[in-house]
Order: structure tokens, then sequence, then C-alpha cells
């Protein structure tokens, strides 16, 4: 051999020359390479040839492969088997070669060749001769140079992770096994495998878990043991993809020593060698234990690693995991390595020790105690650096610890600690990045707190964290004006202005925390006074200082930030804090407050807070934000009206008077300013609730009083005069009635005020009406019985409040003889056929379509008026039901809790035996209405789970003749189990399979079913939601406590015999409750499925056992009875018999093969497809029968034919067009198609129909897809029955049903 050609001169001349090539390497100009392919092979397999002559070809191998792509992939690949061997070859070495180098070359050549060969094949045969070689070898003393080839392997071959996870497990096991072995480097190298093939998406889930459990117990012996670094770094990276799943994490968690000693001496006991080699100590084996090893370590990189496998622990389940960790003293060890300067560190042990705050076992262990001085010099070197996720997170930390530390024990109770911590938060808050100042402003809120103050307390330093907070808001950006934002769609979360938003709630937080710190110091003696300071040394109170550095800061610098971020951008969050803030500076410097008072009156800031209040808190929205709204106006009124202003229309001697009239007002006040006029010109008649709307009207005149004395005209002068000339005509009208004194005083100032710039403004009529009505001692008197008034009063929300219940009572108690002004007023309106036309309630139907709130008054009466007038309008509500189809989903949100109301108070009544007024139905059938009603998708909330309830308890209460109650809660229970989304049906079922009563009156049906007292629709619908229970038990596998007999016999038997003198709907729904059934092979815990008693109890033959309880005989019966139905050629009857019979087919397929092949093919199913196909083209085309055609060919059945019956289904398709078809037909003549295809015909079909078929097929998968998803839960109204069209349409494989 040459020092250039790559073989073997001794043997080349025996080798034919085909397996030879001369390779042109480098410079054109240059000399080719020569390679033999036999020549290579033989050297690496001859033991004669030395290990240098091996590693030069191995060079010259390696060198054509990176230099000449393919010329060594076209050699090889002229024979398969040779292609092989040369691998081999290679793959030998690694158990032959001794020297390093030639060990490393034969590796790196092997890899590049099955790159170069870019087969899977041949990686597969590397993998397999590996495993074949672990098998065979006792010992796997040798099997380094494999492992770390097959490493490389692993990271050159991206798709090879995934395929030794799913097709090489065998394999895995032994590499398992492997690491029973004491030689490190070897457990490195197959630790490095495992990481890579943990690493590969989708390969975890597809290990068998014996083995992922296997490899976890090994691989925390072997970490607890290791002791080269190379082993615990490849441990530790195979550890962080283990914990990114929770199941392997509770493995590794729960592993109990004994459980790891037992693992191994099972796998040990199959090794004598390995047995004798390995000498295992197992007394610290839990992973915290482990891990809290490597964080002792002199190695920042195992000390980063361990603390980022700590936290990929914790964060699957912190309050599973934490106490495992404390209790092994983690915490401490984590706070001691805070001392470090790296960032990646920092930032680990910082995440970890997050997590462990969120157990309480962290702080009654004294585990922050000990660690606070730690993570506050920490956070201080923190700060120098230029890493801000560091920062944040070292503040984020501290802000925890502050937040959850119990208040019994104190961090800081001396004073450098808390000036130690103050500064750090400082320093948080003076960084560049708005994101840390942000968190160290949280930090700073939560160290505002008292028991987190030393002794004594650091004022001074209060006041510099609270003053440096604050100014750093004059530095923020102004935010973009709601319009602004609604227009640019680049306005991401993680902008500077949002960023900005965000420090500035953060630094009013912290501010309000500061006052609310202030106040509880004042409130203890001591904490106000400074023990430490002489007696007789005068100076300052500290804290009184820091009273005036808040409303300084609050004067200079909170009032004029947030009144200009809110007028662009109004917060809910910062507004509710900015009023907290100002109304507490009413209590901390009271003698500064008349002219803090005044400032803000005459600012605007009545206006301010109202309309804010009036925007963001209407509609019962941030209830924060109107109780802090509320607080300030009344402390600002309040000190208004303190003054001793000698000129001033309100004494002081009425602030208490006036601060009650506020107090009990403002919270319902969510109007702007420029509605407040409506308010005052309502005359709601005389109130005894001091909440009432003329308390409010009180309310709206001081205010306005307040904020025009100090120069705010928040109306113009004559809108105030007119709404207050209103308001006192009102007032005067109703006779003993009259205004507070103070309120009277506020009136006369307003009126005196703006006399000169208001016009005269008349609302005496509607004044003069209200006080007509308050004043007088009995509504009743003043009633008449037409329909203006109802509508009168109505149409305004104060008079309907008050007086529309008392109305409609009056209304519903009115006979046949009306009183004589009613009788004069309703003339025009009455004719002589009253009584039969009830005008009465005609006009509360009209009523009704114009005002929801009349409903809610009607059912209030059925709830608690006396049994006359209850049943009165349960007619008229009756009477309102009739005609309507649904009702939209406001009224249904609104009658909802009326209703639920109504079902206790029913609940109640029957479980005392007292009865009820006849209501139950209406309610019932109300309910029906409103589920059926708009979206049928409907999202099921706590209310209708309440409803659901009561409805089926009442519905197992009542007596099985009721059928006017029990047809529309059946209906009820029906409709909520097909029209509620998948997610909330499991809870529905549960529900009512745990109700005994509902089942027993199940039972009680299906024991009636027989005779011929119940009405049939109530027999339907029973039927109907028995199939849903037992179909969605099914699905959800939901408890059951009671369970059903079904007489399967008897039902069958009815039905054969029965057929002609029952109903459709009746027959449809038996079926679907049979389908039901057959779906979950007669096996359902909601029914007990019975045949009745056998005459002669003789053993069951082969076949009817395999059919139990429905045997071969009720299977043959139930065919007959299908075929007949499907004769019979209805609408309704030919889905849910073809459905019914595709059940049947596939339980019999699935029970007995041969009795399903055996029914399809009797002469009755030909018979039965020549009247369907010669019924018309209606009938031909119909999806049942092409379903049908679909079941035949699927099971086996020979009746179907080409000719006639598949070309005359094609004709008349061809002749119809498949553009006018409709979806349930498209649908069902595709999965016949489809059938054809794979079905075998005798005789076969000609070719031309073969292509009539394929090009209909082709048709169809062209034409664009029809949304139809609707359709599932269609509802359809059957006189007062309710059926979803699912369960009575054709079922296709592609959509659950066709609709008829």
């Amino acid at each position: 051999m040459t020092s250039v050609d790559v073989i073997y001169e001794k043997i080349h001349f025996r080798h034919d020359p085909k397996w030879s090539v001369r390779v042109r390497m480098g410079h054109p100009d240059q000399g080719g390479l020569m390679i033999c392919v036999a020549c290579v092979i033989e050297m690496m397999e001859s033991k004669n040839v030395a290990s240098v002559r091996k590693s030069v070809a191995l060079s010259g191998i390696s060198g054509i492969l990176k230099s000449c792509p393919g010329a060594l992939k076209e050699l090889l690949l002229q024979d398969h088997r040779v292609c092989l061997h040369f691998t081999a070859s290679l793959l030998g070495m690694l158990h032959t070669v001794e020297d390093p180098a030639t060990l490393e070359q034969a590796i790196q050549v092997l890899v590049q060749l099955l790159l170069e060969l870019q087969s899977e094949q041949y990686v597969c045969y590397i993998l397999d001769e590996i495993d074949t070689q672990l098998c065979d070898q006792s010992s796997v003393r040798g099997f380094l140079p494999t492992f770390t080839f097959l490493g490389k392997l692993v990271d050159a071959v991206p798709s090879l992770p995934q395929s030794l996870a799913s097709s090489h497990v065998p394999l895995l096991e032994r590499l398992c096994s492997t690491l029973l072995y004491p030689d490190e480097g070897l457990k490195a190298s197959v630790f490095y495998v495992w990481q890579r093939v943990w690493g590969a998406g989708g390969a975890a889930q597809s290990l068998p878990s014996p083995l992922r459990d296997r490899v976890c117990v090994l691989l925390m012996q072997t970490l607890s043991h290791a002791c080269s670094s190379q082993l615990t770094i490849n441990c530790l990276g195979f550890l962080k993809q283990l914990l990114k799943l929770g199941e392997v994490v509770s493995v590794l968690m729960n592993s109990p020593c004994e459980q790891i000693r037992s693992d191994l001496d099972q796998s040990l006991d199959q090794d004598q060698e390995a047995q004798s080699s390995t000498q295992l100590s197992l007394e610290r084996c839990s992973l915290p234990l482990i891990l809290k090893k490597l964080l002792l370590c002199g190695d920042e990189t195992l000390q980063v690693a361990s603390a980022q496998c700590m936290a990929a622990i914790l964060v699957h389940s912190p309050s599973q995991y934490c106490a495992s960790f404390i209790q092994a003293d983690v915490p401490e060890f984590l706070f001691e390595r805070l001392n470090s300067g790296s960032e990646v560190l920092l930032w680990s042990v910082y995440s970890c020790l997050l997590l462990l705050t969120e157990d309480p076992l962290f702080f009654s262990q004294c585990h922050s105690v000990y660690g606070i001085e730690s993570l506050v010099r920490s956070l201080k070197e923190a700060l120098r650096l230029t890493n801000v996720e560091v920062q944040r997170q070292g503040l984020l930390l501290l802000t925890e610890i502050l937040e959850r530390q119990p208040a019994g024990v104190r961090l800081f109770p001396s004073a450098p600690g808390f000036v130690a911590v103050a500064e750090a938060v400082l320093s948080g808050v003076c960084s560049p990045s708005l994101q840390v100042a942000t968190q160290a402003a949280h930090a700073a809120t939560a160290l505002l707190r008292v028991n987190h103050q030393s002794s004594p307390v650091q004022y001074k330093q209060l006041e510099k964290l609270v003053e440096d907070i604050i100014a750093r808001c004059t530095e923020l950006p102004l935010p973009a004006s709601s319009r602004c934002r609604v227009s640019l769609r680049g306005d991401e979360p993680s902008s500077q202005a949002s960023r900005a938003g965000g420090f500035l709630l953060q630094a009013l937080v912290c501010f309000h925390a500061a006052c609310r710190l202030v106040e509880q110091c004042s409130s203890e003696p001591g904490l106000k006074e400074n023990v430490f300071t002489a007696p007789s040394k005068q100076v300052q109170d500290p804290l009184e200082s820091l009273c005036l550095c808040l409303l300084h800061c609050c004067d200079t610098v909170c009032i004029p930030t947030v009144t200009r971020h809110c007028e662009l951008a109004p917060s809910a969050q910062v507004l509710q804090h900015f009023f907290s803030i100002l109304s507490y500076q009413f209590s901390l410097l009271p003698s500064l407050m008349p002219l803090f008072a005044a400032k803000l009156a005459s600012s605007g800031f009545f206006r301010l807070a109202l309309e804010h209040k009036a925007v963001l808190c209407a509609g019962n929205r941030n209830p924060a934000l109107n109780a802090a709204c509320c607080g300030f106006l009344q402390r600002l009124s309040v000190s208004l009206l303190s003054q001793p202003d000698p000129a001033a229309s309100i004494l002081p001697q009425d602030c208490e008077e006036i601060e009650a009239v506020l107090r009990s007002s403002l919270p319902s006040l969510c109007c702007r300013v420029c509605e407040w006029p409506s308010l005052l010109c309502e005359s709601p008649g005389p109130q005894c609730d001091p909440a009432g709307p003329r308390a409010t009207q009180y309310c709206l005149l001081t205010l306005l009083h307040l904020a025009l004395q100090h120069g705010d005209r928040l109306l113009p002068d004559s809108t105030v005069f007119s709404c207050v000339v209103t308001l006192l005509c009102s007032v005067q009208e109703q006779g003993d009635s009259a205004l507070p004194p103070c309120v009277l005083r506020s009136a006369l100032y307003l009126l005196s005020v703006t006399q000169d710039k208001s016009p005269d403004l008349d609302w005496a009529p509607l004044n003069c009406i209200s006080k007509a009505l308050s004043s007088s001692p009995s509504f009743a008197s003043l009633y008449t019985h037409h329909p203006p008034l109802l509508h009168f009063l109505f149409r305004y929300p104060e008079l309907a409040e008050h007086f529309g219940p008392r109305v409609l009572e009056l209304w519903l108690s009115h006979r046949a003889q009306a009183t004589p002004q009613s009788d004069t007023n309703s003339k025009k309106t009455k004719g002589p056929s009253e009584q039969n036309q009830d005008p009465d309630n005609t006009a509360l139907l009209t009523l009704l379509e114009k005002s929801p709130t009349v409903i809610l008054n009607l059912l209030g009466m059925v709830c608690t008026s006396e049994a006359p007038l209850a049943e009165r309008a349960v007619e008229v509500l009756g009477s309102f039901l009739q005609g309507r189809r649904g009702c939209n989903a406001g009224l249904c949100t609104l009658l909802r809790p009326t209703l639920l109301q109504v079902l206790q108070r029913l609940g109640l009544e029957s479980s005392q035996g007292t009865g009820a007024v006849g209501s139950l139905p209406l309610v019932l059938r109300l309910l029906c209405l409103m589920q059926t009603s708009g979206s049928t998708e409907n999202e099921m909330d706590g209310i209708h789970f309440k409803l659901l309830y009561h409805v089926s308890n009442l519905a197992g209460k009542l007596q099985a003749s009721n059928t006017e109650c029990l047809l529309p809660a059946f209906s009820y229970l029906y409709c909520c189990l097909r029209l509620s989304p998948p997610h909330c049906t499991d809870r529905a079922v549960s529900m009512l399979l745990c109700n005994a009563g509902l089942m027993d009156q199940l039972q009680a049906m299906l024991d009636l079913s027989s005779s011929l007292s119940p009405p049939s629709a109530l027999l339907c619908c029973s039927r109907l939601l028995l199939s849903s229970l037992v179909t969605l038990q099914h699905t959800h596998s939901a408890q059951v406590h009671r369970s059903i007999r079904l007489n399967l016999g008897s039902t069958v038997q009815a039905l054969v015999f029965g057929k002609r003198k029952t109903g459709s709907l009746l027959l449809a729904s038996s079926l679907r409750l049979l389908q039901a059934v057959l779906d979950v092979d007669l096996e359902s815990p909601v029914l007990c499925v019975s045949v009745g008693p056998r005459a002669g109890q003789r053993p069951l033959g082969d076949t009817d056992s395999s059919l139990h309880p429905l045997g071969s005989y009720g299977a043959h019966c139930l065919i007959t009875t299908l075929y007949g139905l499907l004769l019979q050629k209805q609408e309704l009857l030919l889905s849910v018999s073809v459905n019914c019979l595709g059940s049947l087919l596939r339980f019999l397929q699935r029970r007995s093969p041969s009795t399903a092949q055996h029914v399809v093919c009797q002469p009755w199913s030909r018979f039965l497809l020549y009247s369907l196909l010669n019924s018309g083209e209606s009938c031909l085309l119909h999806p049942a029968t092409l379903t049908l055609l679909t079941l035949l060919l699927r099971y086996g059945s020979r009746v179907v034919v080409w000719e006639p019956d598949l070309c005359q289904v094609l004709e008349a398709v061809e002749k119809r067009g498949l553009n006018e078809l409709g979806e349930n037909t498209t649908q069902a003549l595709r999965q016949l198609l489809t059938q054809l295809q794979c079905s075998i015909f005798h005789p076969p079909p000609t070719e031309e129909s073969r292509l009539r078929a394929n090009t209909l097929m082709e048709s169809l998968n062209s034409l664009p897809p029809t949304a139809n998803d609707d359709l599932p839960t269609s509802i359809l109204r059957v006189g007062e029955m309710y059926l979803c069209l699912s369960d009575f349409t054709v079922k296709t494989d592609g959509h659950n049903g066709s609709q008829l």
C-alpha cells in the first residue's frame, strides 16, 4: 500500500476492479487517490494489520468523504451486501482496536459514511448490530467506543432519537442496564445518548413507563455517586430533560431508597460481574439531597445546573415539592450561593428561592430570617450588573418574602437591617430600566408595612424612599390618548408607554401604602415616638415631617402627573389609588386641610371624581374605584362644610346630616354631570329609604352648591335653575313632605346664584302626578283598569320601580266587571266578545313585548302572591308563551334568576306537602323555551346548573301520571344534555345520574310503556332523555348511583308486534334508545339489561352466548322489525331505523361476525332494497337508502349488485346533478362510493360502471365544503315536545348526522 492510495498491495490483485476507483482530490493537476473497498474491509478485519496502517486508511477514507461527496457511496451501492459488510467492518473496529486515535478515526469515518449513504436502512442496521453485540457479550467493558459513536450518531442524525424511542426500545433497555457498571466514562456516554433521545420532541412520551421509571431511578443513583465532572454534567443534562414532564418529576421525587435498592438488585441479579463490581450505598439517594450536594460543590457550572433543576421541579407543583427541599435545608445553601457574581447563578438561585417562598414552611422554619441579609447584599451587587432580568428576579424574590413573612417574626429588628434593604430598594428605583424600577416600587410597597419597621422606625429613610419613587413619576412619558391607541395596532404591552403606566400605578400603590403606614404609626404611641431621642432636645416630629412630605408629594407630583395621564388614558386602578391617597391626606394633617380642600374644589376635583366615577363605575363596574371616589367626595365635602365661613350658605352644624346624605347616595350615583338635570327633574315620590332617588337629588344639590361656591360650575346656570325649580315644586306639591334644612339652604343658594341666567321651566304636571300618587294612602283608590296606565308607569323607571308591581296586582285582580272609571276609559278597546278575547291578557301581552321587567313582576307574583292572584299571573304568562318560538338572549339572562327562585319555592312547597298553584308547568315550559332559543351552543354557568338541579329534583318528586309537568321537565333535561357544550355535559350528566328520584321516574316511564295510560309524548321524551344519559355516561364514564331495569326482550317484542298501533315519534324514540344501548354493547351502568325468564333455562349456544342478552332470536326479530319500518318509507322512521340498523350490525360484528354476515345476506334484504330503489327518486336518493346500501356492502351482503342496483343510483345522481343534492345526501353518497372501492361483486362490474363511479367520486371531492356546524344541535319543536335533530338524522362517517 502506498502513502496515498487506500489499497493493500499484497491482496489487492485478488479483488474485482469494480470495487476500486480513483478519486481526484485537491488541485486538478494532482493525481487521484485510489481506494479499494475490498482492501479496506480485509484490512479492518485483519488482526495482522498494524493500527498505524489502519489509521492511514481511515484518514484516506475520511478525506474522500469530505472532498468527494458521493464517490464512495456510488462505489458501495453496487452491492447492498458489500455496503453492509463495509459498515460492519468499521463498527467491529470499535471492539478490536485499542489505539485511541484510530478509534476516534473509525468513529468519525463511520458517522461520515452513514451521513453519506443517507439511508435509514443502514442506520437501523448499525443499531441492530449494537443491540446484538450487547446481547451476546456478558460484559460491557469494551463498549465505551461504541457508546461514544452512538452519541455522535445521535447528534448527526436528527431523526435518530425519535427512531430509538419508538422502534429500538430493547436497545434502550440494554443501554439502561449498562448503567449498573462502575465505569464512569461508560455511564457518561450512555447518559449523553439518553439526553439526546429524551430531548427529541415526543420521544419521551412514547417510551414505556417501566423503562422510563427505571432510568429515572438509575439516574438518581448514578448522580449521587458520580465522581467525574463529565458524568455529573451529562447526568444533569439528562435530568433537565426529564424534569420537563410532570409525571417524571413525580417519579423522581417520590422514589424511596428501598425502591431504588429493589430495582437495582433485580437488575444486578441478571449479571454476576456487575453484581460483584458494583458497590451501592443508598443511604442518601433522595433528589433534594443530591441536588443539595451539587450545590455545595465548588464548580459554578454544577451549582447553576443544580439550582435550575430545583426550579424545574418546583415549577410543576410548588405545594407538592417545596416541603422536601425546605426540610432538606436547601434554602439555607441557596442563600449562601447568593455571594456569587455570576448572573446565571444569581438568576437561577433567585428563581428557585422564589418558588420555595410559596410554601409557608419556608417562613415557619425561619429561612427568610436566615437569608434576608444575604439577599439584600446580593441585590446591591446585582443592581450594579447589566442584566435586567437578574435584577427583576431578585427584587421579585425580596417582594415575595416581604409580603409573605408572618407578622409575628420581624425581618429587620434593628435599624441597620432596615436601612440596608431600603437602600437596595432605592437602587432599584433609580435603575434606568422601568421594569426594574417598577419591581423595586413593588418591593417598597411590601416594605411599608408595620411588621417590617425596625425599632425605632426609620422615618427619614421612609421619607427618602417615598420621595424618590414619586420623583421618578415626573420622568415618565405621557401615554397615547384612547382614540390613538384604538387606531395603533403596534401598541404592545411591552411598549415604553405601557411600562410607564405600570410604574405609575405601582408608585401610587406604594404611596398609598405609605399613607396607610403613617396612619397606623399615628395610632400607636410606641411607633410614634423615638425612644432614643433625649426629652430635652427640641427636634421636629419625624412622623409629622413624613406627613408633610406626603402632602407635598401629593400636591406637587401626584396630582399633576395623574391628571395628565388620565386625561389621555383613564385607568381605573390608577384613579382608585389616587383618590384613596387624596382621602388619606384629610386625616394625616387636619390642620392644613381647609386650604388643601379649597384648592381641590377650586381646581375642578368635584368634576374630575364624578366624571371618572360615571365613566368607569357605571353598571357595577370597578367597585373599588367607586368606593374610593365616594370616600374622597365625602371627605372633601365635609372638610369644605366644616370651614368656619360666615358667608357660607351651609352652616357647620349641618355637616352630620349632609354626610349621611352623601354616604347613602354617592355609591349609586354613577352618571355623568350632563345627565344630572334628568335626575333632578324626576319625581320619584316620597321616599322612606335614605338611599332613594330623593336622597340622590339632595346629594346633587349639595355637590352643585359646594362646587359652585368654590368657582366650579358643574352645569350651566340656566340648567341648574330649572332643575332646582322643578325639584322644589315637586316637593311642595307632595304636601307634608319637606326638604331638609341643609338641602333647602343649598337650593336657595343655587337659585339665588343662577337666577339671572336661567329661563323659567315648568315641570309641574309630572310632579303633581307623582305627588298625588305618593301622598295617597292607598294606590288602589287611584287605579283605573286601562292599558295606557300600565304603559305610562312602566315608561319611567322611577315610577315603575315604586308603583309597577302594585298596579300589576290590581290589573290581574280585576275580574269580569271593571270599575266605572275603567269602563269609561276603555269603551273604545272593549268589544262585545270581551270574555272570549280576554282583552286584559292582550294589553299585558303588548306590554310584555316592550318591557321585560313586567315578566319579572309577574313571576314575582307567582312566587309571593296569594293563590288566586298567582294563578292569574300564570294564565297571562301562559298566553305570552303561546305562539312564541323562542326568547332573545337578553330576556333569557333576565328571567333565569327569577325562574330559579320560583323553582326553589316550588321545591320547598313540594317537600313540605303544601302543593303548588299550578305554576310548575308554565315555569318548565318557559325554561324549555329559553333553553332552545338563540344560539345552539349554550354555555352553562352556575345558574344553569342550579336550574338543572332543581328541575331534576322536581321531576323526581312528581307523580308518574302528572304529564303536564313531567313532559316539560323531561324536555328541559333532554335539551340541556343535547345543547350543552362538550365540556359541560360531564357535569350535567353526573348531576342527573346521581338523582335517585329522577332515575325512579324514568324507571316508572319504562314500566308504564306497555300501558295506554301515559301519553306517547311523555314516553318519547323519557326515552330520548334516557338514551342521552346512556350515551353521555359512556362518553364521560360518569358515576351511576342507581340503574334502570330494561327488559330487552319486551322492548323488541313491543316493536315487533306493536309498531302498527304505535305513533311514529314513539317508535323513533324507542329505536333511538335501542341504538344507544347497542352502541355500548348492551352494557351500560345506567341500564340493567335483561331478557326476562327463559323457559327451561336451557344452556345458551355459542351464538346466543356471544350476543347475550339480545340473543340470536332477538337480533333476527329486531332486524325484521327494522326492515319493516324501513318499508313504511316514512321520513322520520327511515332515518332512525337505518341508524339503529347500523348500530345493531356493528354490535353483531363485534360479538358474532358470522351472525352479522348472515342477517345481511337474507332474502329479506334483497326485497327491502328492491322496494326502496323502486319507490321514486326521492326515496332512491334518500340518505337512509344510500346508507343502507353502504351497510349491506360493508358487512359482506351479496344482495347488492351493480346491475341494476348501483347503476340505478348512479343514473339518478347524474340526472339530478351533484349541485342539486343536499349536504346530507352528498355525505351518504360519498360514503357509498368509498365503500364501492373496497367491495367485491359477483359478477364484477363492467369497466364503464367503475369509470362512472370513479368520475362521480372525483366530482364529489371537487365540491366546495359546506358549513353545517349547527345541524347536530338543531332543535325541532313538535307540539310540546323538543327534538334534537341529530337523534333523528342519518349518521354518516363524516358527520354526526344528516338533516331530514
